[in-house]
């Protein structure tokens, strides 16, 4: 947007009902118009709160020796809380943004320390969520980024005093994810933060490096223990996330790195859907997967029984003992015990338990038992998930949007079959370089290059058929009887493309797509190009030969002188048996529709040479190139031994003894004569160059005599002037 100002877009911060969106970045913040982002409306600079010590720093961290934004939380309707990096010193302060549509930008001079609410490193893992003037952060608290931890910090009112998970332990609380603040009960007693990391899993050996993504939640009424535990959480519990695909003999394809994370409201505001994005630690294969769970199965973990060691020596196991009252990991309120008002208040066995057991036995699995949608050694790894919920007319889909470590967005859904399976659409994969919004259906994407803005819905890329619209089963596009347009819950004239019965392209539809003619010599290779309109469309090639009278239709498989990809058909090798007529069909479920049709004429190697050359003896065959392009195959041109082109035949008026003129070519569709025993394409170019040549030279004639007729019109009728 500006000159000298670029990169480090990690903070988005949308305002659907006033339209604007906040984005932090390297020295500035920015406040843009959530409906275009052409230009900032706004933007104030940030990098006057790094400190002086920054030009001290090694030379290694030149390049984040900047104020980089990494947090930006609303605090009430008027006033944002932001953080910065501050070059590895990080700060928070306030912006106030006024109450009405055209909002205020300024920046408070209160400046307070950020440690615990923000990292030191613009690179370092972190989250956080401002709930009910509580700040709750997973980050890292010294300049190494050794002390990680989860941190509840008070930013309203002079007291700083915080809770924090136990300090310096390499094996706990790595790298953290997203962190989300959820209802547990109709008490707000029982409102709790869950917070979504990855970190090396403890549980599987000394010797095994393996890494385990978890669920951790503690209670928002959190008070820390009176003697033991102080300014430490007593409520804090994880389990482990598991996402993986069923394999044989009870051996499952882990997805152990969760990526990121992604929680759907619903009209529940206590059972919402938390989507995954998880990928594989391993070094055989390269791949990721989503992963759906409910709510429901994630109490149900940190309900079940404790993971229990004896000592360094011991193995992980089942705490099959007493469990104290009342329940490690439960709230103080109402709900469950009216005499514990705090966490003070609990038994001095609660506690001790509690600081021996917060990991959990069982698992949390996702729904189905297995991920909605898998991506195994592709081009790309997902890393980004936001999900929209789109109501359609036989139900809701939730349409995925993902982000790729290669600059895409890919757009899926998936659908549930009649067995409960799942079926996983791809609709779109767009290039670009999280913050969803419904009202206005747009998707903004940021990276270290900038920001990008996305609709959801663009119905119009699925052509302006009503078969291709429903074939794309898009939920945010319906057909209305003329094109494919986004679809509305209250029409009642549209065909949602899941409903729309699919049936079969007739003989007569197939007849109607143009037959494209192409040319290929003998020997060279011929592309054939067939597009189709759904992704999920398979194609199918399938051969009429001319070579033998029968005509009998049969399906491309893959010799190796033909190689069929994605959209297209290479025949490396063309041969005398390759012509024919090509179709292209696209099959998706019961319905087949004719893409294109091409008629391929193979012009024999020997006719490519001129007459005039095939009486020496000494002469040598000139070497082919072909052309390989969109439409087929043809001649790009002649070469000799040398490299040099062949000097061009003499002109029929110069005495041409070879040019057999008694071959009438009228234009370029008498190409099929080319080939015979009679005419070369040496030949026939050089009549086609000749005829051409004769016909411009007419046309200077007329136009010569048309412009002589006129000038002595002008000499014998001058025209009349007025007195």
């Amino acid at each position: 947007w500006e000159e000298g100002v670029s990169g480090g877009y990690q903070a988005l911060l949308l305002d659907e009902d006033k339209g604007w969106l906040l984005v932090g970045g390297k020295d500035h913040i920015y406040l843009l118009r959530s409906d275009s982002l052409d230009l900032p409306s706004q933007q104030v600079k940030t990098n006057r709160f790094i400190a002086a010590f920054s030009s001290m720093l090694s030379l290694i961290f030149q390049t984040e020796c900047a104020n980089f934004v990494r947090l930006l939380q609303p605090l009430n309707k008027t006033h944002v809380y932001a953080c910065g990096t501050a070059a590895f010193h990080p700060q928070c302060t306030y912006l106030h943004l006024g109450h009405s549509a055209e909002p205020f930008f300024m920046l408070s001079h209160t400046v307070e320390s950020g440690r615990g609410k923000c990292p030191f490193s613009p690179r370092e893992p972190f989250t956080a969520r401002l709930t009910d003037g509580d700040l709750y952060a997973g980050t890292s608290v010294d300049f190494m980024g050794a002390n990680a931890a989860i941190f509840r910090t008070s930013i309203q009112g002079s007291s700083q005093h915080y809770i924090r998970t136990e300090a310096y332990d390499h094996n706990w609380l790595n790298d953290f994810v997203g962190s989300f603040s959820i209802p547990d009960t109709h008490s707000p007693d029982d409102d709790k933060v869950y917070f979504f990391l990855k970190e090396r899993a403890v549980e599987a050996g000394q010797w095994d490096r393996r890494v385990y993504s978890r669920v951790a939640r503690v209670c928002k009424n959190d008070a820390g223990g009176r003697r033991s535990l102080i300014n430490r959480w007593t409520t804090f519990l994880k389990a482990r996330l598991v996402c993986s695909v069923p394999g044989p003999s009870g051996v499952d394809t882990q997805f152990d790195e969760l990526e990121d994370i992604f929680v759907l409201e619903t009209k529940d505001p206590q059972n919402p859907t938390v989507y995954g994005v998880f990928s594989t630690s391993s070094s055989i294969f390269r791949g990721s997967a989503v992963c759906v769970y409910s709510m429901a199965s994630i109490r149900a973990a940190f309900n079940g029984p404790f993971a229990h060691k004896e000592g360094p020596d011991y193995r992980w196991v089942e705490y099959k003992g007493r469990i104290p009252y009342p329940r490690p990991g439960t709230c103080p309120s109402e709900t469950y015990d009216a005499l514990h008002k705090s966490t003070k208040d609990f038994p001095d066995e609660v506690v001790s338990f509690m600081r021996q057991h917060q990991l959990m036995w069982e698992p949390v699995l996702p729904l189905g038992g297995r991920p909605i949608l898998t991506r195994v050694n592709s081009a790309y790894m997902l890393k980004k998930v936001v999900v929209d919920r789109v109501d359609a007319e036989d139900g809701p889909y939730d349409v995925l949007h993902l982000g790729t470590d290669d600059g895409k967005v890919v757009k899926a859904v998936s659908v549930i079959k009649d067995n409960w399976d799942t079926e996983e659409v791809i609709l779109e994969e767009l290039t670009v370089f999280q913050v969803r919004g419904r009202s206005r259906q747009q998707l903004y994407v940021s990276s270290e290059l900038g920001v990008a803005q996305l609709g959801l819905q663009r119905c119009e890329l699925y052509g302006t058929g009503c078969a291709e619209c429903c074939l794309a089963r898009d939920p945010y596009c319906s057909w209305d009887g003329q094109t494919c347009s986004r679809y509305f819950t209250m029409s009642r004239s549209t065909h949602h493309p899941k409903d729309f019965p699919l049936h079969p392209v007739s003989r007569s539809e197939s007849d109607s797509v143009e037959v494209k003619v192409v040319y290929g010599v003998e020997g060279n290779s011929t592309f054939l190009e067939c597009v189709p309109r759904s992704s999920q469309a398979e194609l199918r090639w399938t051969l009429q030969q001319t070579v033998s009278q029968t005509h009998e239709s049969r399906q491309v498989s893959s010799p190796d002188q033909q190689v069929i990809i994605i959209i297209s058909l290479l025949i490396q090798h063309l041969e005398q048996a390759d012509s024919g007529l090509y179709t292209c069909s696209s099959h998706e479920h019961s319905y087949t529709q004719v893409l294109a049709r091409y008629r391929i004429h193979i012009i024999p190697k020997h006719s490519l040479y001129p007459a005039r050359y095939t009486h020496n003896p000494n002469f040598q065959s000139p070497g082919i190139l072909g052309k390989i392009g969109p439409a087929g195959g043809g001649i790009a041109g002649f070469l000799s031994q040398s490299g040099s082109p062949h000097a061009p035949p003499p002109l029929p008026e110069q005495g041409n003894s070879w040019l057999p003129q008694q071959v009438p070519l009228r234009s370029y569709k008498d190409l099929h004569k080319v080939g015979g025993n009679s005419l070369s394409v040496d030949e026939y170019c050089e009549h086609l160059w000749y005829r051409e040549k004769r016909r411009q030279q007419k046309l200077r004639t007329l136009k010569m005599k048309q412009e002589s007729r006129k000038a002595r019109v002008r000499r014998n009728n001058p025209p009349e002037v007025p007195l």
